[in-house]
């Protein structure tokens, strides 16, 4: 029952994840690189320090906690974290939602969840490591079968449908950003794994581990948003784009934030429901694979707002078998990690 129930709160914040990139849509007059800067502080800073707050044993202060070890790296890794939340975001752009994104969390599945194995030293040819990766393997599966459906459904439509579905489709240099997104956005994991003595610290102090990961995420989100406000901004002064905060008329302003605002709490909820889904996971393999499910529930909810949104509108009844075959390999994923460890 508790394998359940955490399974349903990580699937509850993946939906927010998957719904993030809607509210984007409703913002008006703004080029993307304002957009993604304003939505960035809402999702990789205040959210994230409000999340970190509830962590707080008490007497104490989050610098203290902080000061329990892991820290910097957990920066660090958010940094590099950073360049994939950047080009991820391009992903969107050149790919739509759907195939964007599962492109990029397929490929963060994978290596989210076998870095911090391999760091760790586990032996992924055997035992518990091997399950991890059979697991992986199969949420690669499914990945490359839904990438392949993407392609059909760009060889099936004309340059207007694309057009219409996602207006700078680009398919190769779509594939190849979503790609690095991917890599680089694993390092998430990597500064989850880093802070694991705040988290520590946190639950000695009394706190509860639904929340006591909660700090560590902000510190990963901090570094993240370092390097994209470094970009954004400078995009800003490139495009001579900064000037769109400002200019906007007050009701355009505050529809804007208040999209932005919308984006970055339900991308937040992601990870704040990993975290407390966590704490109910009792299995080793579980808690490892714990990243490559919420990836891959990413990956299923992205491709139903795509279907929503109408970005597979036009393709073939077989481009649709096929998506739909690579979602079921993907949730065939966690069913067979799950069900090995009942």
């Amino acid at each position: 029952m508790n394998t359940l129930i955490g399974l349903i709160i990580i699937a509850i914040g993946s939906l927010g994840q998957s719904s993030s990139y809607v509210p984007i849509k409703k913002v008006k007059q703004w080029s993307w690189e304002s957009f993604w800067l304003v939505q960035g502080i809402f999702a990789w800073l205040v959210f994230p320090f409000l999340g970190a707050l509830l962590a707080i044993p008490e007497g104490s202060n989050l610098f203290e906690l902080w000061s329990s070890g892991g820290a910097m790296p957990s920066i660090v890794y958010g940094v590099l974290w950073g360049v994939g939340g950047l080009t991820f975001g391009l992903s969107m752009r050149y790919l739509g939602v759907a195939l964007g994104q599962s492109i990029a969390l397929g490929t963060c599945a994978g290596f989210g969840t076998l870095f911090p194995a391999i760091f760790s030293g586990k032996d992924l040819f055997h035992g518990e490591g091997l399950l991890l990766l059979i697991g992986v393997c199969i949420t690669l599966a499914g990945i490359a079968v839904i990438g392949y459906a993407g392609s059909l459904r760009s060889q099936n439509m004309t340059d207007e449908e694309k057009k219409a579905a996602v207006k700078d489709f680009a398919l190769t240099k779509g594939l190849l950003v979503a790609l690095l997104a991917g890599v680089m956005s694993a390092c998430f994991a990597l500064g989850l794994e880093a802070g694991t003595p705040i988290k520590e610290a946190a639950i000695a102090g009394g706190v509860k581990g639904l929340y006591a990961g909660l700090p560590v995420i902000f510190l990963v989100t901090f570094g993240g948003f370092m390097t994209n406000a470094t970009y954004c901004i400078q995009q800003n002064i490139k495009n001579k784009t900064g000037k769109e905060y400002f200019t906007v008329k007050g009701s355009t302003l505050t529809n804007n934030i208040l999209f932005c605002a919308l984006a970055g709490v339900l991308w937040y909820s992601q990870f704040f429901g990993l975290e407390m889904g966590k704490s109910f996971l009792d299995s080793p393999i579980l808690l490892a694979f714990s990243w490559s499910i919420l990836m891959s529930l990413n990956v299923t909810f992205s491709n139903v707002w795509g279907i929503i949104l109408k970005e597979w509108k036009g393709a073939s009844s077989t481009t649709v078998l096929v998506l739909v075959l690579g979602l079921l390999i993907l949730i065939s994923s966690i069913i067979v990690v799950a069900m090995s460890q009942a």
